[in-house]
């Protein structure tokens, strides 16, 4: 069985947001706008998601 994947997108600019957004946004390798990664579908990747959801675009893959 194939697991999922996550394609995660910076759609919004972190600056002017709590500094922990950031880091959360550099952790899942989030860093220059409109640049994207695919991540596993996981518990810990969509926990880090929701906290920065109003700055990110997600799509399965």
């Amino acid at each position: 069985m194939a697991q999922k994947k996550l394609k995660v997108t910076l759609v919004r600019s972190p600056i002017g947001y709590d500094k922990k957004q950031s880091q959360i946004l550099k952790a899942l390798g989030l860093n220059k706008l409109n640049h994207s990664v695919v991540l596993p579908d996981n518990e810990s990747v969509k926990g880090s998601i929701f906290h920065v959801k109003h700055l990110v675009k997600v799509e399965e893959v």
